[in-house]
């Protein structure tokens, strides 16, 4: 995608606690510590969009997968479809750049002290940049994320390095924090504000930005989220989320296995 998105499509982490645990990461840009629980799986189908000055952009949908492949380590991967409404009129759709990650996360969070993970992410550039589909080279994104919580309520964020050295472009940035609530069992609302630096020196800076939002338990394993935004200081006229969240177990596959004699 033009603009590095990993920190809406991206995202992650509402596991199984359904009704008793804070939820973090999507519907935001700002990331969280917690990964999926061992054995366990999220799958999101989702879309992004925002809208920069006259151009229009995002995903329609993008799929993201999210295993707990080992205590206190996930492994993640979203497929997005892009498009680009150019301010010309020109549209364009197709398939937009792959991201790629690993959360480990190495302190717990204790009745002192908060959990601390890192999620680098890999952005591989399967989608057209003559399309404005992809970034056409391949990004990293180094951050470190904190979380907290008090009773309902739950604050996390972070920030780290984005690396996208190539002609015209430059590495960068990003701050972010999230405080959110559980207002129901099944209800949790929250509010986050962000900061990105300049990524591209043909293109405004992201600036300060924020976005509110919230995360609806249908069940144990349904859940929606919804984020709506826009830029402070930048140029990120509107920005929105929705996606529908499956989680699930390695149990979930049984059955696939062949009936008992």
């Amino acid at each position: 995608m033009p603009a590095p998105r990993h920190f809406l499509v991206i995202v992650l982490f509402l596991i199984p606690g359904f009704a008793t645990r804070a939820y973090a990461g999507p519907p935001y840009f700002t990331d969280d510590p917690e990964p999926v629980d061992y054995h366990h799986w999220e799958f999101y189908l989702a879309s992004e969009e925002s809208k920069f000055g006259h151009d229009f952009s995002g995903t329609a949908p993008h799929f993201e997968l999210n295993y707990g492949a080992l205590p206190d380590l996930q492994l993640h991967v979203i497929t997005p479809l892009a498009f680009d409404l150019a301010p010309s009129g020109n549209f364009n759709y197709g398939i937009g750049d792959v991201e790629l990650g690993v959360k480990y996360r190495f302190i717990h969070e204790t009745d002192t002290l908060p959990q601390v993970g890192i999620f680098p992410l890999l952005e591989v550039p399967t989608g057209s940049f003559r399309e404005a589909l992809g970034n056409g080279h391949t990004q990293a994104f180094l951050p470190i994320w904190i979380q907290k919580s008090w009773g309902t309520w739950t604050a996390y964020g972070g920030g780290g390095y984005g690396i996208n050295s190539f002609s015209g472009n430059g590495n960068w940035g990003f701050f972010g924090a999230v405080l959110q609530k559980q207002i129901t069992p099944n209800i949790a609302l929250g509010a986050e504000i962000y900061h990105q630096t300049v990524y591209q020196t043909d293109f405004p800076n992201v600036g300060t930005g924020f976005n509110v939002g919230t995360v609806i338990d249908l069940s144990e394993q349904h859940h929606l989220l919804f984020s709506v935004g826009r830029s402070i200081d930048g140029p990120i006229n509107f920005q929105f989320y929705v996606a529908y969240q499956f989680t699930f177990d390695n149990g979930f596959f049984s059955f696939l296995a062949p009936p008992h004699a």
